[in-house]
């Protein structure tokens, strides 16, 4: 989900769409009278524009009687059945993944008549990891073993869960002012119905995709899909530390066609002299060119450089 900066001028007063409760939800404790009620889509305020991404715009909004702010996500479906079944798939999968503080949590839906449908959401107030990069700059090594091990905190619950997220990149990390990163955007997630049911369809970002997914025979044969997240989530890493796309020199923009050849045909990226000897054997562990001998995410939770560091070392803010 690709950050877009406030705008100086957006109205505040901007009603909702004019969407219908898909089911009841329940609001926040208070210690006002709505406490026991449920909440419609005049209940709530759009304040500004937080994103855009996988067919949805995200608003920042308010309820009108507690003042707490979620995000919401509205998806227009254009009445395209396709698409309307991947939004009740990531519906489902929000629903599934409730008890993870590592995952961005679900507060319920709205359905509108034609279809489409806005998914009330968990509001992070410090952006993406795309953003605090942007703004802040390169991470430090402690700071991105603390973001690592709570995307791998929820990457093992989604995967334990049979979840395959698809699309793990810096936009799609969200984190709050006490430093907490969660996985978010399910928009092209799956659920894996069977131990190798296949997921090899080109979706989610092609520049964090996995050799495997663009070439499924010579990387892997049949594979479960949960080792094209962990591939994502090494790149991300090696892009908090070294502030471009590894696979890129810093302004380069090629093509997709360039982009696949440099994943499938070429060696991983590797990570500058900088880098310590444990932050270069993680990122091994993670591009392994072979899905079967990529490390999993349990596995991963366990390596020196994030086992043993607290959750919310070495913050930055957007």
């Amino acid at each position: 989900m690709a950050l877009v900066r406030d705008r100086r001028h957006l109205s505040l007063q901007l009603p909702l769409p004019d969407i219908l409760p898909r089911f009841p939800l329940p609001l926040p404790p208070t210690t006002t009278s709505h406490s026991s009620a449920t909440a419609s889509a005049a209940d709530f305020e759009r304040l500004q524009v937080l994103g855009h991404g996988n067919g949805g715009t995200v608003y920042k909004v308010r309820h009108k009687h507690t003042s707490k702010t979620y995000a919401l996500k509205l998806v227009r479906t254009n009445l395209d059945p396709a698409l309307h079944r991947q939004v009740l798939l990531e519906l489902e999968i929000l629903r599934r993944a409730t008890d993870s503080p590592h995952v961005v949590q679900s507060h319920g839906t709205f359905e509108k008549p034609n279809g489409d449908v806005a998914i009330l959401l968990e509001y992070m107030d410090a952006g993406t990891l795309d953003c605090l990069l942007k703004t802040a700059g390169t991470f430090s090594e402690d700071a991105i073993a603390a973001a690592a091990r709570q995307i791998l905190g929820g990457l093992d619950y989604l995967h334990s869960r049979k979840i395959v997220h698809r699309d793990i990149k810096p936009a799609n990390l969200l984190v709050n002012k006490k430093m907490e990163v969660k996985i978010a955007d399910f928009g092209v997630s799956k659920i894996m119905r069977r131990t190798l049911d296949p997921c090899k369809s080109y979706v989610g970002t092609c520049a964090y995709m996995s050799p495997e997914r663009f070439d499924p025979e010579a990387y892997g044969g049949n594979y479960d899909g949960y080792a094209g997240d962990i591939w994502s989530f090494g790149l991300t890493l090696m892009e908090l530390y070294m502030g471009r796309f590894p696979f890129l020199e810093l302004g380069q923009r090629p093509d997709w066609a360039t982009l696949m050849c440099a994943i499938c045909f070429g060696e991983p990226p590797g990570l500058p002299d900088s880098a310590s000897a444990e932050f270069r054997s993680f990122i091994g562990c993670c591009l392994e060119k072979e899905s079967g001998k990529r490390w999993t995410a349990a596995q991963l939770l366990t390596h020196p450089f994030v086992s043993g560091l607290p959750d919310n070392r070495a913050a930055k803010e957007c």
